[in-house]
């Protein structure tokens, strides 16, 4: 994988170069729900059938009163926001698109592969990341202002307040939402696009029939419907960001950003400080356009004396 690609993961990278087995890493560099939503049983249909519209129809119920999604705009439920974000470019004729950075680095590469050009000036295009990954720098809805507007809002749902979700009736307006991360299911491959409903339309011709798994549609709604799970979520995931706060800035860090799913952290040197935790088995996030900024994730609740220890 290129630099300009580099993401969080990469455990058997770290594996092979530092040693140990997967079961005694904590890998802290990527902003997955280290307590993912309790899947429970799912009934045999779900996995040998093809999935319905009825198990469809609920799923989308499910998020649009999940995220208070306005009557006029569409839903579409795809394997992954990844899957998203690789077709989106292809919606409007190749020109200008300002993707404002440093952030998640898969919206340029998928604008760049579809031929556009990563600019800023006289953009036909502009993708905000809301909340920013890696810094959780917030938008303002006067910022969502080009004539095809991407709103990827994967980490916004630990305080959707914030969210900008009554854009999405506007035309040429799309907002992304990651299964992934909030509920800590990144491998169920679970996203949405909220928006301009024409616009929709054309992402679900080109994703095809039944492109969300039965297990998903059928996880997904239970999740999506559960509020008191996502209340008491947004509760513990405040307060461990609050203690991975205090570990950090005890040992001379400084809290640059983030949200309540990963910690932005500025170091004296951001490589030394991974290779240190490395020895620990403790994974964390470095950047290759800072030599100061450290970003980790946080521990399962029975991994916080590893990452004491570590530090």
């Amino acid at each position: 994988m290129s630099a300009s690609r580099d993401h969080g993961g990469g455990l058997d990278a770290a594996i092979a170069r530092h040693g140990g087995t997967r079961a005694e890493w904590l890998d802290l560099s990527t902003g997955i729900n280290p307590v993912p939503y309790p899947v429970g049983d799912i009934p045999v249909d779900a996995w040998a059938a093809l999935p319905d519209r009825a198990a469809m129809e609920r799923l989308t119920r499910a998020a649009r009163a999940f995220w208070n999604i306005p009557k006029g705009a569409g839903v579409l439920a795809a394997p992954g926001a990844s899957a998203l974000i690789a077709r989106i470019p292809t919606l409007a004729t190749p020109g200008r698109v300002d993707i404002p950075g440093p952030t998640y680095n898969e919206h340029a590469a998928a604008f760049r592969n579809a031929g556009w050009d990563v600019a800023v000036e006289g953009s036909a295009a502009r993708v905000l990341v809301h909340p920013n990954n890696p810094d959780g720098r917030l938008w303002d809805a006067a910022e969502a202002n080009a004539p095809l507007t991407v709103i990827d809002e994967s980490f916004c749902d630990v305080d959707p307040a914030h969210s900008l979700i009554d854009l999405s009736e506007r035309p040429g307006s799309l907002i992304l939402k990651s299964f992934g991360k909030f509920w800590g299911l990144a491998g169920l491959r679970l996203g949405f696009v909220i928006g301009d409903p024409a616009l929709i339309h054309r992402l679900a011709e080109a994703l095809g029939p039944w492109p969300v798994s039965g297990p998903a549609l059928e996880i997904g709604a239970r999740a999506l419907e559960d509020t008191g799970w996502a209340e008491a979520t947004r509760e513990r995931l405040a307060q461990d960001a609050a203690r991975l706060d205090r570990l950090m800035t005890g040992r001379g860090a400084e809290v640059v950003g983030g949200t309540t799913l990963f910690r932005l952290y500025k170091v004296d040197d951001a490589a030394a400080w991974q290779a240190r935790l490395a020895k620990a088995r403790v994974w964390s996030r470095i950047f290759p356009y800072s030599d100061s900024w450290l970003r980790l994730g946080l521990p399962a609740p029975d991994r916080w004396d590893q990452l004491e220890a570590a530090l």
